[in-house]
């Protein structure tokens, strides 16, 4: 299961939806790159914003509802 992403503003889904609109199906791995190269550059705040587009990229992927629906 994938852990569900912090979403700290509306920026963030803007991000992911333009790397799906520029990717499509391969989107969060671009996320993860991004990801990996912030870490690399040790900025952990980029680090952390591109991990949660790649959780959110692959939670729009899904089709069915994460979590508990009653």
């Amino acid at each position: 299961m994938t852990p569900m992403p912090y979403i700290a503003d509306s920026r963030s889904v803007l991000d992911a939806v333009d790397l799906i609109a520029a990717h499509g199906e391969e989107a969060a791995l671009f996320a993860s790159i991004r990801a990996d190269r912030s870490r690399d550059i040790g900025n952990h705040v980029r680090f952390c914003h591109w991990r949660q587009i790649e959780r959110l990229i692959v939670l729009l992927g899904t089709d069915h509802a994460p979590g508990t629906v009653q």
